[in-house]
């Protein structure tokens, strides 16, 4: 026999996860994720993300109340951290621009999939920018934190703000200029052309 307390409704912002492992959770995730990249927001739906992982709607909906909720979390689950450190500030900036470039055919996907969605919706635009914005701005910043400590470039060197404008403005823009993705050539070719000789680097 079902439980009444199964079925009852979670406080606000409290979800039930006990019932469901790690393992589980993130094949969720990944199905959302790859329903996004494919079909865009509007055509994910609890119902075709239960179907893909064999599943039943109300496990869904006992985890995440709504489908903002669900993709917010798997966005989240998304997020990823690297470690570039080759004790060089112009080769650890090719080495973050060929990082990103092998990720970038994904995570622009998701940014088209969102955009329209993610302006409605603030809890889904503050997933979208962790899962795919901050992460690679904190780890630019990390990289020019330590190419100053090396004395590789000055602190108040005018271009070292712009580094992430520069990286990510060119990762998210040439599909739409070019109707090509930045991958891993282009984007060193671009450090290579533009960032370091700003930075007075080679």
């Amino acid at each position: 026999m079902t439980s009444q307390a199964a079925d009852r409704p979670e406080p606000s912002g409290v979800t039930r996860r006990s019932k469901i492992t790690p393992e589980r959770e993130q094949e969720f995730y990944d199905a959302v994720l790859e329903q996004l990249g494919e079909c865009g927001y509007d055509s994910v739906t609890m119902e075709g993300v239960a179907a893909s992982t064999r599943c039943s709607k109300s496990t869904l909906y006992r985890q995440w109340k709504t489908k903002p909720q669900l993709v917010a979390a798997a966005l989240r689950s998304h997020r990823r951290t690297r470690c570039i450190d080759t004790g060089s500030l112009a080769e650890d900036l090719r080495e973050a621009a060929r990082a990103a470039g092998e990720l970038s055919g994904r995570d622009t996907k998701l940014l088209q999939a969102l955009a329209h969605a993610a302006g409605q919706d603030p809890e889904l635009q503050r997933a979208l920018r962790e899962a795919l914005v901050e992460p690679e701005i904190a780890s630019l910043k990390e990289i020019i934190r330590r190419g100053v400590e090396r004395g590789e470039v000055p602190a108040d060197h005018p271009a070292l703000e712009y580094i992430p404008a520069q990286l990510l403005g060119v990762l998210r823009v040439r599909p739409v200029l070019e109707g090509e993705r930045a991958d891993p050539d282009y984007l060193v070719r671009f450090v290579e052309a533009a960032v370091l000789p700003a930075l007075g680097l080679t």
